[in-house]
């Protein structure tokens, strides 16, 4: 998987933040502002985190039967940690697809 770095020339950041998209490269100067993911990436974190939520939290639940408060001190941390590292992740590799397909 791609680094969260300048699709063109491997060497700047990608993002200013968590999620944030720079305005420009540092290190060659691409302009990001042609960039657009849209809902992409987060219609892939929904889709494959909440398989594996979903599943998780239903093995669980027939196997154990836990209290709803403890379904949630589990799954409440893993759905939000995971989502943040899934949403960077498959931005970062939209980005890097769209780069090379659209050869800016």
């Amino acid at each position: 998987m791609a680094k969260a770095c300048c699709p063109r020339c491997g060497q700047g950041a990608l993002f200013t933040g968590l999620l944030n998209l720079r305005e420009k490269c540092d290190s060659c100067g691409l302009d990001f502002a042609a960039i657009d993911t849209g809902d992409g990436p987060a219609v892939f974190v929904i889709l494959i985190l909440g398989a594996f939520v979903t599943g998780g939290a239903l093995w669980l639940e027939v196997n154990y039967e836990p209290p709803i408060w403890l379904q949630m001190v589990i799954w409440l941390p893993v759905i939000l940690g995971l989502s943040i590292y899934m949403l960077r992740r498959i931005k970062t590799a939209l980005i890097h697809q769209q780069y090379r397909k659209l050869g800016w």
